[in-house]
Parts: C-alpha cells; structure tokens; sequence
C-alpha cells in the first residue's frame, strides 16, 4: 500500500465509522433526552446510576469484536479460508457464554446491583426496570457488536456505518413512541435501546448474502488458544469500557453525598455526552484498526505509523472544535435535558461541563494509541493504559480532588487522570518505536548475512 492509498484508507474507514460510532452512542443519548422530558430529574437520576450495566455489555461486546477482529484482518493475509471462520465462530462462541452470564444477572441478581449503585426508594424502581431490560437484552448487544467489527474489517465499513445509524435512529423513533405517546415510562426507553441492536443486525445481514464475504459459522469445538487471543487484543477495550462503568459508579456516589440525586442528574448530562464524544475517538480508533493491522500483517511499519499519525492529527482538530462548543455551549446544552428548569441543575451542569471536557485532547491521544498497540499484536502497553485510566489513577483523583475541591475537583479529575496517563501512554509508544526500529535493524542485517 502506497502512502497516499494509506491516507484515502483512513479516510474512508475513520469518517464511515465515526458516523457510525456517533450513531451507537446516540442509544444512551436519546434515552437521556427523552426520559429528562418525560421523567425530570429524578428520571434522569435513575438512568445515570443504570448506565454503568449498558457499558459492562457494550464493553464485552466490543472486547470479542475488536479482539476477534484484528487477528481476522491479519490472518487475511494468508489466506487460509478455514482460519477465518475459525476466528468468526470462536468468537460467537465467546460472545454466547458472556450472554448467558448477562442474562442470568437480569434474572437474579437485579435489586442487589440497584441497591450497591445506591439507588433511593425514589427512583429505585426505575433503576431497577432500566437495568433488568438492558441485561436481558445483553446477546443482542453483544452480537451486534462482533458482526460490526467483523463486517468492518472484512472490508465492508459503509455497511457497518449503515447498521449503527439505523439501530440508533430506530432507538430515537422507539424511544420518542414508548415515553409519550404510548406512556411506557422508563420501561419504554430500556425496550426501545434494547431492540435498537436488533435492527442493526437485519441491516449487517445483507453481507452474508453478498459473494465477497469471507466468514461464515463453521461447526467446530471452543478453541482456548483463540479464546486466549481475542481477549488479549480486545481487553483494552473491554477495561475502558469497564472502568468508564466503574467511574461512573464511583462519581455517582460522591455526586449523592455532595448533591443528592440533582447532582447525578446534572452528572448524567455530562456522562452521556461524553460517550458522544468518546465515540467520536472510538470510531477514528476502530476505523484504523483494520488497515493497521493489515499493514503490520503484511509487514508495512511505516504504513501503520502514517496511519498513526493521521489519525491524532484529525484528533486534535475534533477535540478543539468539540472543547470549543461545549464551552460556549454550556448553558443551552444543560437546558436541553433541563425540562423542569431546576436552577440547581443548570449549574452544576454548567460548570461540570467547561471543566470535565478539559480532558478531550488527552482522551482523544490514549484511545489512538491504545489501539496502535492492539492493532500491531502487542497488548501489553494498551492493557496497562487501560488500567490506569479505569482504575488505578482515576478513582483515587476522584476521591482526591472532591475533598479538596468539592463539586469542582470531581470534574477536574477526568482530565487531569486522563494528561497523566497520556504522558505514560508517549513514553511506551516511543520505546516501542526503538524496539522495532532495532528489530528491523537485526533482521536487515541478517538477510545481508
């Protein structure tokens, strides 16, 4: 591949899936908009404390996705049909034992999760239905997400693009039918999220009917080593997405303790809008994992740092335009899922806003380079990365910055979480850049042998 073939790949597999990505993350999006209008505040407190379990199954979901999918792009390099769909039914088999997991939790295990998210007897019950819906809905979320990845990189992103803007334009039309016309409540906003994927998959399934696909489910035992590998490429996706539920737990408790139910409120506006944003990183990452990995597997380094390169430059220009509007945007944004005017909300929401979304850059870089790692079959920096943003820095600065600064600390500790692990996430990528560049050095030397 030539640079300027790398640079029209980027292009199109980034912007599709962006454009895709900002679709996904709409499925939480619209439900908060739409139960602030129906529910108030106190719905928009009950959704925010069950959004952590959307994120433990869209987590899983693309750990097994991204996983399964760059050891398939890489393996299309040898062409090896068998391999391939290999590769496509572990992973369905990987995604079926997580389903079930999910599912026996919805049936079970629902109140005690409520009760631990800290839910009050005022929106406990709301709480509860959003999270049951969501838990049992869990195998079409999961499969969705690994045909996604697997249509993507077997070189179909438009199609991709296509499924996530009709499961999330599906979820806004169900959303807006279920709360008010049909007065299904918050039931109604779990139902409509939890059919979204559904749509979605119809809409993938046209790829199976077309003659260049290259998997199809072939009967074969569970393969462990093929367990092992998807979950080592695809676990930084799995953390961030596991600690972004966790942070949220974390955030919501403190935000009681400091203001009640209001602040998760005022919380859940600027939680959900971070997901549009973080998609909007996550669709550039999982746009250039396909041609990184194919690149690495066909040996083309300096394809794969172009790409790299690309892709923090569009990066950087997004977080400035998005830091930009939501700073002069705070206000109309916090009234728009204000519906009862609550003065208290509106500020909390406001300056959560100008303060949390200081971390967009440093966010946008750790994403980037997190799938560099994964893409290129070496795991381990972007599994450490991930730990990091999701848990060992972040829940100790939360705690950290709230006491010393109250409301303003809480939001202050997303970026300055997120600046430290960037500084990190530099110092591997440039260690990791020297031991290649030595590697080819020795294998140069080598063949002159």
């Amino acid at each position: 591949m030539q640079k300027s073939n790398c640079f029209r790949d980027f292009i199109k597999y980034s912007s599709l899936n962006v454009l895709g990505m900002i679709g996904l993350s709409c499925y939480i999006l619209a439900d908060t908009f739409f139960v602030s209008k129906g529910l108030g505040t106190n719905g928009l407190a009950a959704l925010n404390l069950a959004i952590p379990i959307y994120s433990f199954i869209h987590g899983s979901g693309l750990m097994i996705g991204i996983g399964g999918g760059t050891k398939y792009s890489i393996q299309k390099n040898y062409e090896i049909p068998q391999n391939l769909h290999a590769i496509f039914t572990n992973s369905i088999y990987f995604a079926t034992i997580l389903a079930v997991f999910f599912v026996m939790v919805g049936l079970f295990f629902t109140e005690p999760i409520v009760a631990l998210f800290g839910a009050d007897a005022t929106i406990f019950a709301m709480t509860r239905t959003y999270i049951q819906v969501i838990l049992l809905f869990a195998p079409a979320f999961l499969a969705n997400n690994v045909l996604l990845s697997f249509v993507r990189n077997d070189g179909a992103p438009q199609l991709s693009m296509a499924a996530m803007i009709a499961g999330s334009l599906s979820n806004v039309v169900l959303d807006y039918l279920f709360i008010f016309p049909w007065k299904m409540g918050i039931f109604g906003a779990a139902f409509a999220t939890g059919l979204s994927p559904i749509l979605s998959m119809l809409v993938l399934s046209i790829h199976f009917i077309r003659k260049n696909n290259h998997f199809r489910f072939l009967k074969c035992r569970c393969s462990r080593k093929l367990f092992a590998g998807i979950f080592l490429n695809g676990a930084p996706s799995l953390v961030a997405e596991l600690s972004s539920g966790i942070v949220m737990i974390v955030f919501n408790a403190i935000l009681l303790s400091l203001q009640g139910n209001v602040g998760v409120a005022a919380y859940g506006v600027i939680a959900n809008l971070s997901l549009v944003v973080i998609a909007i990183y996550t669709g550039i990452a999982q746009g250039i994992q396909p041609i990184m990995s194919n690149n690495f597997g066909a040996g083309n380094l300096k394809n794969v740092h172009s790409i790299l390169k690309y892709a923090l430059s569009a990066m950087l220009i997004l977080s400035g335009i998005i830091y930009t509007g939501v700073f002069w945007g705070a206000s109309p944004i916090a009234a728009i899922f204000n519906s009862e005017q609550n003065a208290l909300l509106q500020t909390i929401a406001m300056q959560g806003l100008k303060l949390y979304f200081i971390a967009c850059p440093f966010v946008g870089f750790n994403i980037m380079i997190s799938v560099y790692f994964t893409s290129t079959e070496y795991a381990g920096p972007a599994h450490v990365i991930s730990l990091l943003r999701g848990f060992f820095i972040i829940i100790p600065m939360a705690f950290l910055l709230s006491n010393m600064a109250g409301m303003a600390g809480i939001w202050c500790a997303f970026p300055a979480t997120e600046s430290i692990v960037m500084l990190l996430s530099f110092v591997f990528y440039m260690h990791c850049k020297k031991r290649r560049i030595h590697s080819e050095k020795r294998d140069f030397a080598f063949r002159e042998v």
